[in-house]
């Protein structure tokens, strides 16, 4: 059997290899920085995610394809600051699942800006102030977000990228026992994920809605008999033991967050399309507006109506639709689209989310 120092030895050898061709990797990153054209964005999310899915497709293993994921995408984020920190506005404050999920997707390195509301996210990167934006569209439990789809009417802001974010509910809590909790602070759409298990387990503690789960955390560290219902980002942020993971009713419970910028994306090979339409007033109109998707064979995977905010009794109907607004099928398809439609706008085109 091989000794353990001789295993230390190689791992000591791999680690210098694996180091000597990041070195490498970054100047070649740096190279290519200063070959694009002037203005050209640094974040390219298209060739990103073809990046991570060949990485995914080549893993052989022991790591998960997620780790590899994981693992490319700080390298990735830390090339890229080489040549320009990039600016991330999110929903904040810190520690929320907004935060979570943009640090996952743009990874350590960039500067993160938490923002009060939706508005003053996408408000930051309309002037500039920030890069990008990541604001929450929809849940698999709770539904869309209005405040995102509405905003996405007006903005000018294009969606880039995409994250699917797997919320895991944790209590936190200063406490050790649940006999000693007396009230549980969450958003309420945490609440609302997490009420099967407060049936169960606390029936008798008092629900108390507040502005995010970062700021349930906060409440819960210092409140004696209190306990807080957030993410594992929250905890570490306000630093509260948690006291059961993993609480949420649904297995499943997941958010996908839109990556909001300035800039058109090219093609990646999986692609997602989102749109915002409006139908005339007359009898088949919806039917009329989404008919060419069927007959040109593109694939529609959300729909949903909001009315809209400034017209009584007219309604907006946002789309997500497989492909990218280059392919030739959804470019025929959308042109036919358009012109069963009294208000069109492609929100954005952009490779769909990698896990």
């Amino acid at each position: 059997m091989t000794d353990l120092a001789t295993l230390r030895q190689q791992i000591d050898a791999i680690d210098d290899e694996v180091l000597s061709l990041l070195s490498r990797r970054a100047g070649i990153a740096q190279e290519v920085g200063h070959t694009k054209a002037p203005g050209s964005p640094l974040y390219r999310p298209e060739r990103e995610a073809m990046i991570l899915r060949r990485l995914q497709a080549a893993n052989p293993g022991p790591l998960s394809g997620d780790a590899v994921a994981r693992i490319f995408r700080e390298v990735i984020s830390n090339c890229m600051a080489l040549e320009q920190p990039l600016v991330i506005a999110f929903l904040g404050p810190e520690g929320t699942f907004s935060h979570a999920a943009a640090a996952k997707h743009f990874g350590a390195a960039p500067t993160f800006e938490p923002c009060p509301t939706i508005d003053e996210a996408f408000r930051q990167v309309e002037a500039k102030t920030a890069d990008y934006a990541v604001v929450p569209v929809v849940n698999s439990t709770e539904g869309f977000v209005g405040r995102t789809l509405d905003l996405s009417i007006s903005s000018p802001l294009k969606v880039c990228a995409e994250i699917d974010f797997r919320v895991q509910q944790n209590l936190m809590t200063i406490e050790h026992t649940l006999d000693a909790i007396k009230k549980v602070y969450s958003h309420s759409q945490s609440l609302a994920q997490t009420a099967g298990w407060l049936a169960r387990h606390l029936p008798n503690a008092e629900r108390i809605p507040v502005a995010s789960n970062a700021e349930a955390a906060r409440l819960a560290s210092t409140t004696p008999g209190s306990a807080a219902i957030a993410g594992e980002m929250a905890a570490t942020r306000y630093n509260v033991p948690i006291l059961h993971r993993n609480i949420e009713d649904s297995p499943n419970n997941t958010t996908r967050f839109w990556v909001l910028g300035r800039q058109d994306v090219n093609a990646s090979g999986n692609d997602k399309t989102s749109l915002i339409l409006s139908a005339p007033n007359k009898p088949g109109a919806v039917v009329d507006l989404i008919e060419p998707l069927k007959r040109h064979g593109v694939s529609m995977t959300h729909f949903e109506s909001r009315p809209s905010p400034d017209r009584l009794w007219e309604y907006y109907f946002f789309l997500d639709i497989e492909g990218h607004l280059s392919d030739t099928k959804v470019a025929a398809a959308l042109a036919d689209v358009k012109a069963q439609s009294s208000y069109f706008k492609v929100v954005g085109s952009y490779p769909a989310a990698v896990v």
